[in-house]
């Protein structure tokens, strides 16, 4: 088993390679969509485990796969959609260039990738990196842990209007170890921002830019360093700091907004019994009222443990996963309307289908969602390296 961050949410354990198939599972006709799985992870040289949310470009998934690739210390691959074939652009060999990429993928407006990796590097702390579209391999930064910098960065990075690349490390910092914001300036230069805390610890997730402003998360903080908070970058003080409770705990993933003041996200833990309890919230948070509201409640059946982030299309509604729950206990897609209308999407075997996807969705133009999940392909579960899907919808 290998611990890629110490949460409670974010363990995997590897298993055997699966069987290449593609599958093809038509969704209840209630919905109407069609469920496709467009390639199995092999765990080899194609990579395997991945756990953070694909995009696309040019025709293309791309993505990032925590584990397999040429070293076994992760990939970043290429799914063509019109050949169907998946292809490795760059295998991590752990020294100097990063190993265990846990976080996506962004792209600037020379569509070249950034990305960082959780470890590797000339310190052990992980790696930031960029990769032209043809494969070139360009090293950022190795982050040299606390307490100069951060260690772990586990969050996918954003661009401000600037070209100047944030992002968040999972601990290091300051002595307390609870994680940092850092900044790649354009010139690529490393600047390392606020140390948690105060404004909470372990950030998860990466950030959010809206109104102006940076916007995160973390999974701990609080009292007894528990709960979770959002925070504002350069803030003294969390936003929000979660109770446990009703309105959830340990968010984990990035926020979303809605170009106003309202932010949105999950949290993987809370929403019923008591603190430690529960099966996590979808959230809005009011930055102009600077409250909190739970928008539904995950109950198991309809998923459980949300980690990744929300997406939200051009109509308001909000997709999303749970690496747990559903009709057969290995998490689900969900989509909440505008009327806070929870409809499971789809529910996960763990089989050749996939299952616990840590991994968020994208929606595009079409309505099409696309995702990945961590474990399943092979034909029984809970093996398997995980798959690359799309959720068509019913034609118009």
């Amino acid at each position: 088993m290998r611990n890629l961050i110490s949460n409670k949410v974010i363990r995997i354990a590897f298993a055997s390679a699966p069987i290449l198939v593609l599958v093809l599972l038509a969704l209840p006709a209630v919905y109407g969509q069609t469920f496709t799985v467009l390639h199995t992870f092999a765990g080899g040289i194609d990579g395997g485990t991945p756990l953070a949310t694909p995009v696309l470009y040019n025709g293309s998934v791309y993505g990032t796969a925590s584990a397999g690739g040429a070293h076994n210390n992760g990939a970043v691959y290429q799914y063509d959609v019109t050949p169907r074939t998946e292809n490795t652009v760059h295998s991590f060999a752990g020294a100097p260039d990063g190993a265990d990429p846990v976080a996506g993928l962004v792209q600037d407006s020379a569509n070249n990738f950034y990305g960082v990796t959780y470890r590797g590097g000339a310190h052990g702390c992980g790696t930031a990196f960029k990769l032209t579209p043809a494969g070139v391999f360009s090293l950022l930064h190795s982050f040299t842990g606390p307490t100069a910098q951060g260690c772990g960065p586990a969050g996918t990075l954003i661009f401000d209007p600037l070209g100047n690349l944030f992002g968040t490390t999972y601990s290091g910092g300051s002595t307390a170890g609870y994680g940092t914001v850092f900044e790649i300036l354009a010139n690529l230069t490393y600047k390392t921002g606020q140390s948690f805390p105060p404004a909470g610890a372990v950030p998860r997730g990466g950030l959010h830019l809206q109104g102006g402003k940076l916007y995160g998360t973390t999974t701990g903080g609080g009292a007894g360093l528990s709960g979770g908070t959002i925070f504002e970058v350069t803030g003294t003080t969390p936003l929000y700091t979660f109770t446990g409770g009703t309105d959830g705990a340990e968010p984990a993933g990035s926020l979303v907004g809605d170009g106003g003041n309202n932010l949105y996200g999950t949290t993987s833990a809370g929403g019923t019994g008591t603190f430690g309890l529960g099966s996590g919230v979808v959230f809005q948070y009011n930055t102009s009222t600077q409250k909190e509201s739970v928008l539904h409640t995950f109950s198991g059946s309809d998923g459980a443990t949300p980690v990744a982030g929300l997406v939200r299309d051009s109509h308001g509604n909000l997709y999303g996963t749970t690496t747990l729950g559903g009709a057969s206990g290995y998490g689900t897609v969900f989509k909440l309307d505008t009327s806070l209308n929870l409809t499971t999407v789809y529910s996960f075997t763990g089989q050749g289908d996939g299952g616990k996807p840590y991994a968020g969705v994208i929606v595009d133009s079409a309505g099409n969602i696309w995702g990945a999940t961590s474990i399943g392909g092979s034909v029984s579960a809970p093996g398997g390296y995980g798959t690359l899907f799309i959720i068509a919808p019913p034609p118009s």
